[in-house]
Formats: C-alpha cells, sequence, structure tokens
C-alpha cells in the first residue's frame, strides 16, 4: 500500500514551493502531453507555453483521486471553478489551443515554431531586469490572499525599492533615448 500523501509531501510540494518562490521566472515549455502531477507542475511555473500538439490532461479522477501537486489550487484560479471541476471530474484533454483560450497557459505556439519561441522567450528573460522580475512574482503570487487595498500598499513599498536600482535608472534612460534596455540585475 502506498502512501500518496507522503509522496505529495517528499515530492511535488517543495518542487512548486521553490518553482513559486524562486526570485527567476520560471518557464515551462509543453510539448507532448503534460498529464496528472506533470501537468500541475507546469502549471506551477510562471509562463507556461506550448506546442500547438501538446495536450494537458488530469486523469485522477480515472483512479480515484483528486489533483495534486498544487493542481486544486492552481486550476480554479487559472480557469475558473466550473472548467477546473470539468477538467478534473472528467479527466478529457484539453488542447493547447484550448489551454491558451481559456487563460491556463501563457501562448500556444505552432510545433515548428515551438523550440525557437522557447529560446526567444528564455533569452528575452535572461536580459531582463531580475529584481524586477522577482519582485513581479513576490507581489502577484502574495496578492492572491490580499485584498486590493492591502495590495496596494506592497506595491507601494516594492515600488520605492525598485525606483531606486540600476535597472530602473537604466530602463527610463532607454525610454528617452528611444533605444534598448541593458539591464544589468542592479
Amino acid at each position: 500500500n502506498v502512501d500518496l500523501g507522503e509522496s505529495i509531501r517528499k515530492n511535488y510540494a517543495p518542487l512548486v514551493h521553490s518553482l513559486r518562490a524562486l526570485p527567476l521566472p520560471v518557464i515551462a515549455a509543453v510539448n507532448g502531453v503534460a498529464a496528472g502531477a506533470g501537468a500541475n507542475v507546469a502549471l506551477a511555473c510562471d509562463l507556461v507555453i506550448a506546442a500547438r500538439s501538446a495536450r494537458f490532461i488530469q486523469p485522477f479522477s480515472r483512479l480515484g483521486l483528486i489533483p495534486d501537486a498544487g493542481g486544486t489550487a492552481t486550476l480554479p484560479r487559472a480557469v475558473g471553478l466550473p472548467r477546473a471541476l470539468g477538467l478534473a471530474l472528467l479527466g478529457e484533454p484539453l488542447t493547447a489551443e484550448q489551454a491558451e483560450d481559456w487563460g491556463l497557459i501563457w501562448k500556444c505556439f505552432d510545433d515548428v515554431a515551438f523550440p525557437g519561441a522557447v529560446d526567444a522567450l528564455a533569452l528575452r528573460l535572461a536580459s531582463g531586469p531580475t529584481l524586477g522580475f522577482a519582485r513581479t512574482k513576490q507581489a502577484m503570487y502574495g496578492a492572491l490572499g490580499r485584498s486590493v487595498y492591502t495590495q496596494m500598499e506592497v506595491e507601494q513599498e516594492l515600488q520605492r525599492e525598485l525606483g531606486s536600482t540600476g535597472d530602473y535608472t537604466e530602463g527610463v534612460a532607454a525610454f528617452l533615448e528611444r533605444r534598448e534596455t541593458r539591464f544589468r540585475g542592479s
């Protein structure tokens, strides 16, 4: 008899917590079938992109289980309760195009263009304002449990911090000079 709860505690919970806490944008590039915990770990990433031929499946109900690896939190927040329940209770595959239309993933790319799109996205993020990205993640994930008024106080503090960075100075200069930014992560 396998203790599935212990497996979640030891394996999936630390992974999902680490993905969310990592002060860098995390990309999930789905090219194929993302099923069960694999789908939910992908959906725990910050930007999920998929090849048009990709599929997302929540097959847990076929085993008498519930979505795990954070799926019961991620799915309803991303697509709403009715669609999340449909995915979880019926276990039907969701195409990458449907996932994009429903807001479950950020973008779907044609299969041929997918590898290049993954590389371009990674390069774009790697040359961005790293502290700004970290604080964006912190603010957005924290906002799920806060009122809009409390969240605006968080934004005030984070903007105060970011407004004194070299990346902010570079961003403003690049805008005024109408040139590409050259962020340095400071």
